[in-house]
């Protein structure tokens, strides 16, 4: 399996929107879907500090991931600009094999 993690700070008032766009059922879940290798999406919310987030993406192996971004990088593309309009920091922690 292959984890692609990555760390948010959300825009003040924009908590509602951010996590509608990044829950297991978000947007972001539907656009993975379309890949039969993805196995799931978990987001966390720190319990200290409300705006900031934590997605963990799971899919089959890097090489699916990999080939998944290379045939939906227009589609991802659009849905990372929404992303960005709804974040002041966005840092992706990194992607590990388990």
């Amino acid at each position: 399996m292959h984890v692609v993690v990555w760390s948010y700070r959300v825009a003040p008032g924009c908590e509602a929107d951010f996590q509608a766009l990044y829950a297991a059922d978000g947007d972001w879940s539907r656009l993975f879907e379309r890949s039969s290798a993805y196995l799931g999406t978990q987001l966390l919310r720190d319990v200290a500090e409300a705006t900031r987030f934590v997605t963990i993406d799971r899919w089959r192996s890097r090489q699916d991931y990999e080939a998944f971004l290379e045939s939906e990088r227009s589609d991802y593309a659009m849905l990372d600009a929404r992303g960005d309009a709804l974040t002041v920091e966005e840092t992706r922690i990194g992607a590990f094999d388990a």
